[in-house]
């Protein structure tokens, strides 16, 4: 039987994020993907140029439609938009037991934005996390999530113990917003810490890599592989993907799915 993973999360008109890096992505790793849509983009490498949210019973119907037919072995979340869907996504998720959730807090574009509303971030916080299998904020989402500045590695590790608080079972806290020759990420699962290092790539074609190393994570949980593997094979992924970016669009391009 072939390995499923859903994504709960917005459309991105132009291809690079959203739902559709997330299918892109699960195809890559050989995982049958399914889909809620949560927002629409009108969208392309030059920035967002509206967003339309959907009624929150909308995205109910389209997670129980998957889930009461093809089901899922992981899934994640993405764009939610605001507090209403929030509150739907994570009653949907406690009623059909997704036990395999990772929640990609995404707060605004790569071309800044805004992909939840303010009021939306506790509803997130309390709602959602304590739901989540992972959770994967990159520096500028979690220093929104908790308050402060993160500067240092260490800091890193402070924030990632504190957003394990919040509930989930593992935090993945993504550092290439730091000013460093190299990008690490720090997966911390309740007692141990693994760190992730890549070579920093001078490029600006890095549309939709949030979106995109969630939904590789997520495929490899649908595959059956143990979190670290499943980060460590999302990371290869990502970073090929950036060395052979298309070089579409004028703006910040897509990766290579």
């Amino acid at each position: 039987m072939s390995p499923k993973a859903l994504t709960i999360a917005g459309s991105d008109s132009g291809g690079g994020a959203g739902i559709q890096a997330d299918l892109k992505t699960f195809f890559r790793f050989r995982v049958y993907g399914t889909s809620a849509l949560t927002l629409v983009t009108a969208q392309n490498t030059l920035g967002v140029q509206e967003v339309h949210l959907l009624p929150p019973e909308l995205v109910a119907r389209q997670i129980a439609s998957v889930m009461e037919d093809l089901g899922a072995d992981a899934a994640k979340t993405g764009a939610l938009g605001s507090a209403e869907i929030v509150e739907v996504v994570a009653h949907m998720v406690r009623k059909y037991r997704i036990s395999s959730l990772v929640v990609d807090p995404v707060m605004v574009s790569t071309s800044g934005w805004p992909l939840l509303a303010p009021e939306a971030i506790e509803a997130l916080k309390a709602r959602l996390f304590p739901l989540a299998y992972l959770v994967t904020p990159n520096l500028p989402e979690a220093e929104v999530l908790l308050g402060g500045r993160i500067e240092s590695e260490k800091d890193m590790e402070v924030t990632a113990r504190e957003l394990h608080t919040l509930g989930p079972r593992a935090v993945l806290l993504k550092g290439g917003h730091l000013a460093r020759g190299e990008a690490v990420d720090l997966l911390f699962d309740g007692r141990t810490f693994y760190r992730f290092s890549t070579p920093r790539l001078e490029t600006i074609h890095t549309h939709g890599t949030g979106c995109s190393l969630s939904a590789a994570i997520t495929a490899g949980l649908a595959l059956g592989k143990q979190l670290p593997e499943a980060v460590s094979a999302a990371k290869r992924f990502l970073q090929r993907a950036l060395e052979t970016a298309p070089g579409l669009g004028r703006g910040s391009g897509p990766i290579n799915h």
